[in-house]
Formats: structure tokens, sequence, C-alpha cells
């Protein structure tokens, strides 16, 4: 991502905060592991989304109309010893040179510094709840200001909510946000495919992921959720990631696998048979889930309903449970009753983006929001069937989901992992090569 996409992202920022406001955003901090093994870290989403600086220990604030600079970055100082053992770091110089800010202050002097800034506004857009130490912070520097206003002291008396803002901004992705996309996406096909040549019975779940780690890596991504590898039964825990079980001939073997490359994500999920060939219960429940999920993407299209695809999911995988003997009941009664939720009980997707569970409202009030293009959503209809003594034998253990990663554009759905198999013979072919 280069510079000029974070400018414009600030620039439009602050056209809503306006030059009676401030927006403050503290960095992520370094986490614990155990006891002294840290994370690798992370940057926040929201903080480098407006500023592409992946160090902790900073805080970005906007001022705008500001005379001395718009856009303040303080940060860790350069240090010489420090940087020998954990890696170079931007400096004051760098947070300038390299990633454009109007002017930068050591993070060590925040407390005499950031006060006298918020000090000229009305409005702080901050999101709290995120960080409770900087939450603090906020809170201590705005109360001395305010116990100074009888010697003219001014303090702001709003504070505003910055997520809900800047969350929208981040539900409509740029031409530059969906290219890292389509980046992040291709590398995690490519590990699917990997995977499907690989997969074999007497194999372990946790050797199926490890081919996934191995793509990731040497694409320069990493993973953006734990991989969920469950077979036979553990495919039917949505977020199984024991990975652990040995993969038994006559199984299906269910993966959720995504990558984050660029700080964007992808996030599919195929469904396979671990000998390479479906047995005839389940090709059955996988075309329902495929003939659902290719219904549910049609709908992901500028001018319907964020539920649109939901629903379209939802009666095609009530009339199949129907037709395979799993329900029992008319179709709308089935469905108006929820009948589907024993064996579907998820959302038929969500937001993705920066984070694989995107930020953005699902709804507008009361109503569904309408899909608009730019927006990026996953489409994974899914069939769960636990071993059950109501249900036939023949059917038990069997979980199906089926998900790709959909762009909505102004001429119709855009499938961003389409060039992996999901025809049920298609799988075959690609496992048998």
């Amino acid at each position: 991502m280069n510079r000029k996409e974070f400018a414009n992202r600030r620039k439009t920022l602050m056209r809503m905060v306006g030059e009676d406001g401030i927006a403050i955003l503290p960095s992520a901090p370094v986490r614990i592991r155990s006891r002294d093994v840290e994370y690798r870290f992370r940057q926040d989403s929201d903080f480098y989304y407006l500023s592409g600086f992946a160090e902790p220990d900073a805080v970005a604030v906007l001022a705008p109309g500001r005379d001395n600079g718009e856009y303040l970055l303080f940060c860790r100082d350069r240090d010489t010893k420090q940087e020998l053992w954990h890696g170079s770091r931007a400096g004051l110089d760098g947070a300038i040179e390299d990633f454009a800010a109007d002017d930068a202050f050591p993070i060590d002097d925040i407390d005499d510094i950031l006060p006298g800034v918020i000090e000229s506004r009305n409005r702080v857009f901050y999101t709290m709840g995120a960080y409770a130490e900087f939450d603090q912070r906020i809170a201590e520097w705005v109360k001395a200001l305010r116990s100074r206003e009888a010697s003219g002291i001014h303090a702001p008396h709003e504070f505003i909510a910055l997520d809900h803002i800047l969350h929208d901004m981040r539900l409509y992705k740029s031409r530059a946000e969906i290219s890292a996309m389509r980046k992040a996406v291709k590398i995690a096909v490519s590990a699917h495919r990997r995977a499907m040549a690989f997969v074999a019975p007497g194999m372990y779940e946790y050797e199926v992921e490890a081919e996934y780690m191995h793509e990731f890596r040497r694409h320069a991504a990493s993973w953006s959720y734990t991989p969920i590898v469950g077979t036979g039964a553990n495919a039917c825990t949505l977020h199984y990631v024991d990975n652990n079980a040995q993969l038994a001939d006559g199984d299906l073997l269910l993966i959720d696998a995504g990558c984050e490359y660029d700080y964007y994500a992808s996030d599919i999920t195929r469904s396979i048979p671990v000998n390479g060939r479906f047995s005839p219960e389940q090709r059955a429940v996988y075309e329902i889930v495929l003939e659902a999920q290719l219904a549910a993407i049609e709908k992901t299209c500028k001018g319907n309903h964020w539920n649109d695809p939901h629903d379209a999911a939802v009666r095609i995988i009530t009339k199949g449970l129907k037709k395979i003997g799993l329900l029992d009941g008319t179709l709308p009664k089935l469905i108006r009753d929820g009948a589907y939720r024993e064996y579907f009980m998820h959302r038929t997707g969500h937001w993705i983006g920066m984070d694989v569970h995107d930020v953005g409202d699902y709804k507008v009030g009361d109503e569904w929001r309408f899909l608009e293009s730019g927006m990026v959503m996953t489409v994974e209809p899914g069939i769960y069937i636990p071993a059950s003594r109501k249900v036939p034998a023949r059917w038990r253990n069997i979980g199906v989901r089926i998900e790709d990663d959909v762009v909505v554009t102004n001429s119709g759905p855009d499938v961003l992992s389409k060039g992996l198999a999901k025809d049920p013979d298609e799988v075959e072919k690609l496992m048998a090569a």
C-alpha cells in the first residue's frame, strides 16, 4: 500500500472530524504469549489503516487545521542498544520522511504535548474500550484540562466514537485494498490446491495444516486466523482448531484456512473426501451446500440487502435437508420455524478486509443495509450432521462448508477465489492428480 492511499484516508477522516475536533488512535500493545515470550506483533487495524506504521508504542493524532501540521505521530526514538535486540525503528525522522507525518514527537513526551493539542478542540474522536490503559490516560488529560477552566483553559466537552465513522470508511474497499485482497486470496487458493493434492488416509490433521503454513510463509503471508482442519466428526464442530486427529478412509475433511498479506485477509473453506472420492451421501450433502452457495453468490449484488444471500442459502438448504429426509414438513413452515438451524446454525457470510471478520454495521437502524460497490464479504453456507440416534447412520458425521470471498461491484459479484475447484467432480479430479 503506497503512502498516497494512507494520506487519502486521513484526509477523508479529517473532513468528518472538522477543525473543532481531534482524532486520537493508539497503536496495539505488545502482548505476552507466555512468561517472557511475546506474540509476533501485529498492528491495530484502525491505526494501520490511517498510518501504515507497524511499530508498537505509538499514537496517531489528526488535528484538522492545526497550523503546525495536522497529522502528528508519537513514536519511539531511535535507540541503538534496543535496535540491536529488537530491530530497527523509524524514529522521529522516519515518521516524517517515510510515513508522511507532519510532525513527530517521542512517545515518552506525550503527556506533556498532547493535552496542549487537545485543549484547542471542542470534540474528541476516540474509540473507548479497545485499550483500557490508554482510555484512562485520555480521561486524565481531559479531566486535568477541565479542572483549569476557571483560569481560562479550554477543554473539549464532547466525546465521539471514532470507530463508528472509521469502520464505515473501512467497509468500502478501494482498488488498492481489493488488489491486496486478491493477492491474499491467490496465496490461499494455492495453499488449498497444495493440500488437496497432499491429503490421503492415515495422515494427521496437523500435517495438512503444515502444508498451508508452508505455502503462506513462502509467499510472505501469515495465517489470518487459526486454521480449521477437521476430519470426520471434527468437521461438524464449527470452530474446531485442535487439528490432531488422524484422517480415516471414507471420511470428509473440512478445511477453513486463509492468509493475511499486507494487512488484508482471505478466508476460504473447502470440504474434500479423504480418499479422493465422495460417497453417495457425502456428495448429496455437498451438492446441496454448493447449490446454496451459488444461489447466495448470485444475490451478492449491489442494491440487494445484506440478508438476501443468507435467505437464498436457507431456502435451498432447507429444501435439500427435506429431500434427503433429515427434515419433515412443508418448506415455508420449516423456514419460518428455523428448523434448518439444527444443521445450518450460522450466517451465510461476514465482511472481510483488514480483519477476517471485518468491521462495518450489518444493519442501518433496524433494517439490513444495502450492498454497495466496494464491499467485500464471505459466502459460506454449510451443513453439519453430527452423530445422533435420530439421524440414519449413513448421514452421520458429514460436515460440509464451502466458502469464497466476494466483492460487490457495479456489474455483479466478483468471486476472488473462483480459481479454486468446488464442483465435486473437479475436486475429485484435482485430488487424483
